[in-house]
């Protein structure tokens, strides 16, 4: 890889992520070195992420939704290599020299980091088979979703449009249009991803949700559509009464 090349952008969009955004920017900081180039694309945060954000990042400022976050970001950014970085997400201090020697091959295009729940994360054994059965999926199919550090050379990102910006499954459809041009290669570091998400929600109804959206979109169900059934389904979860 070229001198030129080896500038990396790592950008992380944002929606009211005050708490987590200082370590997920530090964990760039720590796998790429001082040099990198740290970029959050703000959706409109009405806690402390911007100004907790600007201690260590540019901030930009652009409409919600990640793809367009994402794109926003991406136009700021410096760099020849670009990684997207979840803001609940954190990097292996590996990533750096495992995502630069994956992109000193010419053919190869992109690719993503393995996904893992943090070690705050209190679901056992089911969390460790969801760890599994995803990175197993990324090795059989080299796809990826953007809890895994999707990155990219700058000129595939560009040759691809960059992210679609639709309100669901951009980060599928971004990997899809990279295998198009080339080699997509999951490497061996980790992105430790929080485990809010199947907290909060429950573990099976994520999981669940989680597969028959993506079974909906490889059926080619419009974005718009799985986003509105989404929503539906997760304000009926907020109007039902525990117990």
């Amino acid at each position: 890889m070229s001198e030129s090349a080896s500038v990396v952008s790592v950008i992380i969009p944002t929606l009211d992520e005050a708490d987590a955004i200082e370590a997920a920017l530090v964990s760039a900081l720590d796998a790429f070195g001082e040099t990198v180039d740290l970029v959050v694309a703000d959706g409109g945060s009405s806690d402390d992420t911007v100004a907790r954000a600007s201690r260590l990042a540019r901030v930009v400022s652009a409409p919600r939704g990640r793809g367009t976050q994402l794109n926003a970001g991406a136009h700021l950014a410096r760099g020849q290599v670009l990684v997207f970085l979840h803001a609940d997400t954190t990097l292996d201090p590996l990533a750096g020299a495992r995502i630069r020697e994956a992109l000193s091959d010419p053919g190869t295009v992109g690719g993503c980091c393995r996904f893992a729940l943090d070690s705050s994360s209190e679901g056992g054994f089911r969390y460790r088979l969801l760890e599994r059965g995803v990175n197993l999926r990324t090795r059989i199919f080299r796809t990826a979703t953007g809890d895994q550090a999707i990155f990219s050379s700058r000129s595939a990102f560009e040759r691809v449009g960059g992210f679609p910006e639709e309100p669901l499954f951009e980060d599928i459809a971004y990997v899809r249009s990279l295998r198009r041009l080339g080699r997509f290669q999951p490497v061996d570091a980790i992105a430790h991803t929080s485990g809010r998400r199947w907290q909060r929600r429950g573990f099976v109804r994520t999981v669940v949700s989680h597969w028959l959206l993506r079974a909906a979109y490889a059926a080619r169900v419009p974005p718009c559509t799985l986003a509105r059934w989404y929503e539906r389904t997760a304000l009926r979860r907020r109007a039902t009464p525990p117990g």
